[in-house]
């Protein structure tokens, strides 16, 4: 097996000179104290500006084109629920990442919504600069529009890097979001028995 030589970049590792979030990445290296033409900093802007794209990549995509028709007929009325949702996003306060998981449920009225594109959906909006308040009623608004089940519930559990690593530094911190639409809202047991399937872990 070949390696490749100290000081050598492969065509994805090489700077680039247009791209503005490499450019900027370079000047913040510098006010850090850095010397970003330096062999372990030299490739970081390019590196960063491929993250951060990805990372913000629910800014470029569509709901409607994410769901894909993917709504079904189907004679069931009871509740359906997506545990455990793996989320990660970037807090737009510090730009750090909070990552947790996200519990969906809702109860068709008449249609029902491929499993697959629940978390595809969470991934819209949790690959954007996010507050967690915000990124729960994102998720529960957008299911009840694009379904229209009689109920949506949302929740979601999630570390914060801007508590454990900086702030407070409280390692153990854990920060809980709800939003309940519909009959989650209205009918206090089916919230009742939406957090309990929650609890269980069977």
């Amino acid at each position: 097996m070949t390696t490749k030589p100290a000081g050598i970049l492969t065509d994805f590792e090489t700077p680039t000179n247009g791209d503005p979030i490499e450019q900027a990445m370079r000047g913040i290296l510098k006010h850090l104290g850095e010397d970003p033409s330096r062999g372990g900093l030299v490739a970081t802007p390019r590196r960063v500006a491929k993250s951060l794209r990805f990372l913000t990549s629910g800014y470029r995509q569509d709901v409607d084109k994410v769901l894909n028709g993917a709504l079904f007929d189907v004679c069931y009325d009871e509740m359906v629920i997506v545990k455990d949702i793996e989320v990660f996003s970037l807090c737009e306060h510090h730009m750090l990442p909070f990552f947790g998981r996200c519990h969906v449920a809702y109860i068709p009225s008449n249609k029902v919504i491929g499993l697959s594109k629940v978390p595809r959906i969470v991934d819209v909006f949790a690959r954007r600069l996010q507050v967690q308040e915000r990124l729960t009623t994102e998720i529960a608004y957008t299911i009840m529009d694009k379904i229209k089940p009689l109920g949506v519930g949302v929740v979601i559990e999630a570390k914060h890097l801007c508590m454990i690593m900086r702030g407070v530094e409280k390692q153990n911190s854990v920060a809980v979001t709800s939003t309940m639409l519909g009959s989650f809202r209205d009918d206090r047991r089916t919230r009742e028995e939406f957090l309990s399937l929650l609890r269980s872990k069977n």
